[in-house]
């Protein structure tokens, strides 16, 4: 007889966007055979994306090194010997130097990272310019500065700034073995602020630090019970920097990787879920899997941050070889874009059922119906009816 279906193994069209995932829930999804979770992820990304496409994000270090957190997996921690170079805080027009040329490589997304516990006031009006001038180019914006305070929050939106990154790390229960200069309320503090000021929420974790699998569950469940979803959630395969406590723990299996970024896909349906530190480690084929399992988005580029990242060019002979495209933001549809034409349609149609509409139009025409509202295909803005 076929074996029936668990509770795990809903089809796509069942799952809907929640926030109150049961840890029993995200390990019996975790549980699953490597290809029953693997499709059951495919199928939640395909009713939610383009499964070929890709976003793109280019990671640039705007001020490295010294910095106060005691990360045990950080290479930028004043803690550590780690022979990192400490930098100070870049200039607006090397910035914007670096984001156009990201741009022009293919990236949509610029993310600048600070090595901060917090942004001073004194660089705060450096760090707004950036966020203004790379935003120019066309280009989303991201910044990671460290923990927000409201006001700070409400600055970075003002000045156009798109995306926060502020990740959790990993489960409350081992956030403990990895840090202990900031609390994990202080991230949800930083993670409300952003929130509240407008901006959309980056935040994910690492894994590969020692943690157990219940840890993985724990951090996924956090990042799906908060009451938005992050829009970006990277997953991050530890890179063991030497000098750090953690240069020496045991390599993650692949495959477990390749389950955390698949149950991510499930529990946060409509977010992207990125790839980002950790794919210098893996193989095309590892890639290709993550890539399936519902990952889409990626961080482009020879560096992030401090360590490693694949080049550029091997990334876009990866795309090729898996007719993979990047995502061009520029060309996709803004959900306000979106949902003015839903309501458009709604409205119209009520009326018209109603009797209410009158078009006269409609008569001078020989009695055709009007236009309906579309987008037009590249600016993601209602199109402009042909005559």
């Amino acid at each position: 007889m076929p074996a029936t279906a668990s509770p795990a193994q809903s089809s796509a069209s069942d799952v809907a966007v929640r926030h109150d995932w049961k840890r029993s829930e995200i390990d019996a999804l975790f549980a699953l055979p490597f290809n029953d979770l693997l499709f059951q992820a495919a199928s939640v990304h395909r009713a939610h994306f383009d499964p070929n496409a890709v976003q793109v994000s280019t990671l640039l270090s705007i001020k490295t090194g010294a910095c106060p957190e005691d990360c045990k997996y950080c290479s930028q921690s004043g803690h550590y010997n780690t022979e990192l170079e400490k930098e100070k805080l870049l200039e607006v027009a090397r910035v914007v130097e670096e984001a156009q040329a990201a741009r022009d490589k293919g990236a949509s997304r610029f993310c600048m990272g600070a090595a901060w516990r917090s942004p001073r006031d004194k660089d705060m009006p450096y760090v707004l310019d950036m966020v203004r001038q790379v935003k120019s180019l066309g280009l989303e914006t991201c910044m990671t500065l460290g923990m927000l305070d409201q006001g700070q929050a409400e600055a970075l939106a003002d000045a156009g700034l798109d995306y926060y990154n502020h990740n959790l790390d990993t489960s409350p229960e081992y956030y403990g073995q990895v840090i202990t200069t900031r609390t994990y309320n202080d991230r949800l503090s930083t993670l409300a602020n952003v929130r509240d000021a407008g901006m959309k929420v980056c935040c994910g974790g690492i894994v590969g630090m020692g943690e157990q699998r219940d840890d993985r569950v724990g951090l996924l469940q956090q990042l799906a019970n908060l009451p938005h979803h992050p829009e970006s959630v990277p997953i991050n395969m530890l890179v063991k920097i030497e000098g750090t406590p953690l240069a020496d723990v045991d390599d993650l299996d692949p495959f477990e990787f390749v389950r955390t970024v698949a149950v991510a896909r499930i529990l946060m349906p409509e977010s992207y879920v990125r790839l980002s530190a950790g794919r210098q480690e893996m193989n095309d084929e590892a890639q290709a899997l993550c890539f399936l399992a519902g990952a889409n988005s990626i961080f482009y580029g020879e560096r992030l941050l401090t360590t490693d990242n694949p080049e550029a060019s091997h990334d876009k002979q990866l795309f090729n070889r898996l007719g993979i495209h990047p995502l061009d933001l520029r060309h996709e549809a803004s959900d306000e874009a979106h949902e003015e034409v839903i309501k458009a349609q709604v409205a119209e149609q009520q009326a018209e059922d109603a009797g209410l509409f009158y078009n006269a139009m409609a008569q001078s025409e020989g009695g055709k119906r009007p236009a309906k509202h579309v987008l037009d295909k590249d600016t993601g803005r209602p199109a402009a009816t042909e005559h």
